[in-house]
């Protein structure tokens, strides 16, 4: 396994003049982790984890902040509290097949900052970075009520078929066109 990719790191500035740090998510991140999963809305929750979730389990808190930097990244968006901590404001998630050839996302943004272009941004971010990696192609999928997410991975390149036996849309997005 890689040590963490401090040249992976970028300052990014929204529309509304904030500035974030894009950067891969370390182990010492999970209390934040936590955090943003508790600051986001029920609705959102059980659109990025496809259930109703309320707590996560340590176990998957792990997975979800110690990773593998060969076969995944996680990259997460924060900025500097008054303390001189930091708030992660939304993650996007991605994981390689066995062959290094596809990727799946996923992605959640804080329920109270939505709109201001950190999706965007952390979207792009792991475009780049799948691209960079020679991934040919990445793949999510989206519950079939989850209209905005439908309307986002659309602005952002990808196609969508609707899978009526799963009640998603798959959605993909070709990096090597």
């Amino acid at each position: 396994m890689h040590s963490y990719p401090k040249e992976l790191e970028e300052l990014c500035t929204l529309p509304d003049g904030r500035v974030v740090c894009l950067r891969p998510i370390r182990p010492e991140d999970e209390p934040e982790h936590y955090d943003l999963l508790a600051k986001s809305s029920p609705s959102d929750r059980r659109f990025r984890f496809f259930a109703s979730v309320n707590t996560i389990s340590q176990e998957a808190m792990d997975r979800f902040t110690h990773i593998d930097y060969d076969r995944e990244m996680a990259f997460i968006a924060c900025t500097e509290t008054d303390g001189g901590g930091h708030e992660t404001l939304g993650v996007v998630r991605t994981i390689n097949d066995d062959s290094g050839t596809e990727a799946e996302f996923a992605i959640i943004i804080r329920s109270d900052i939505k709109h201001q272009g950190l999706g965007h941004a952390l979207m792009g971010k792991a475009i780049r970075y799948c691209g960079e990696r020679g991934i040919s192609r990445l793949m999510g999928q989206i519950l079939a009520d989850n209209t905005r997410m439908l309307n986002f991975a659309r602005k952002e390149g990808f196609k969508a078929t609707m899978n009526l036996g799963e009640g998603v849309y798959d959605i993909t997005l070709d990096l090597q066109s």
